[in-house]
């Protein structure tokens, strides 16, 4: 397979498992039109009754995902933004992720939601939120973060074959990066890690579009002696704690960099795993690299700054280490 983007990635994953599976079916604003990664042909592929273009109505087709879902499909159901969440938050947490414990389990809620994060990009207040934190407080759901083309693809299809809700957050910050990806479909399982890269003087775990800064800063600091794991939790919920445990116990330091605001965030909940469990292996104070608690504005020159980059993260790195920025020679 040739060189893919992380958008087409999920359009092959899609293609694929309806193309395995007649009960998986296609839903949302707009996805005959090839907007988010549905193929141009996929009409084509699998027909009108299974590629549904819905009403600008984000409540009815989120709550129409479940009850599709409670009743043999396995709906693949594309929000658009992920702001658009906001109005069918009634039909994510109080259906989807409810259902079964009120149904006394006798109910699987197999429905997929894609959720776009378009961040960094001038859409303002109203576009650019980052919520899975939000949704990690949520049980019932499982959330997902792919930060690669190859990632995106193989969590999508386990994503589809998983008999609970799950939101897949699309980073669009990421939608034209390329991977070569295999020939032959394969799965990624939901709660494992990928250790991007491995090191031994200080953990960074990286979440969504901050790991393409992540892996920048841990080979801009490698260039001085600096070696840096790099871990990509890639499902927030279920999260990979062993993996992350096991490499800030060798390392003894953390650093996260987290594109979604700082309170209560996943950055949040990842440092206060560290501190329960690993306190004793800590030889530096735990930091977080984040968006700050403020309305995103429009203008490019203020938004970008706010998010998690190279600089930003080499900088927290260096505090946890101790080390001082690097002088050139004019310096």
């Amino acid at each position: 397979m040739p060189n893919l983007t992380y958008l087409a990635a999920i359009g092959v994953a899609q293609r694929e498992a309806m193309e395995e599976d007649p009960r998986v079916v296609l839903m949302g604003e707009d996805v005959r039109s090839n907007l988010f990664g549905t193929a141009p042909n996929f009409v084509e592929l699998f027909g009108l009754e299974r590629v549904i273009n819905t009403p600008i109505s984000e409540a009815a087709f989120a709550g129409m995902g479940v009850g599709a879902a409670m009743t043999g499909l396995r709906p693949i159901v594309d929000m658009t933004y992920a702001t658009f969440m906001y109005l069918a938050f009634d039909q994510l947490i109080n259906q989807a992720a409810k259902n079964r414990y009120m149904f006394g389990g006798q109910a699987d809620i197999p429905v997929v939601y894609r959720a776009s994060m378009f961040y960094g990009s001038s859409t303002a207040a109203h576009h650019s939120d980052r919520p899975y934190p939000m949704l990690m407080n949520v049980p019932g759901l499982k959330i997902i973060t792919p930060a690669t083309p190859y990632d995106a693809r193989g969590l999508m299809r386990t994503a589809i074959r998983t008999d609970d809700p799950v939101i897949v957050f699309e980073d669009a910050t990421l939608w034209m990066r390329k991977q070569e990806l295999p020939e032959d479909p394969y799965l990624i399982p939901l709660g494992q890690a990928r250790v991007a890269r491995e090191g031994s003087d200080a953990t960074l775990v990286a979440i969504a579009g901050s790991v393409v800064h992540a892996e920048a800063a841990a080979e801009e600091l490698s260039q001085e002696g600096i070696s840096v794991e790099v871990i990509d939790p890639r499902t927030l919920v279920p999260l990979d704690r062993e993996t992350i445990l096991r490499s800030v116990a060798k390392t003894g330091r953390l650093v996260i960099a987290d594109p979604a605001n700082r309170t209560c965030s996943a950055a949040s909940e990842i440092a206060a795993l560290a501190a329960e469990e690993v306190f004793e292996s800590l030889r530096s104070p735990i930091r977080r690299i984040t968006t700050p608690d403020i309305q995103i504005p429009f203008s490019p020159a203020m938004e970008k700054p706010l998010y998690p980059n190279k600089a930003r993260i080499v900088e927290a790195l260096r505090a946890s280490l101790g080390v001082g920025p690097r002088l050139t020679q004019a310096g």
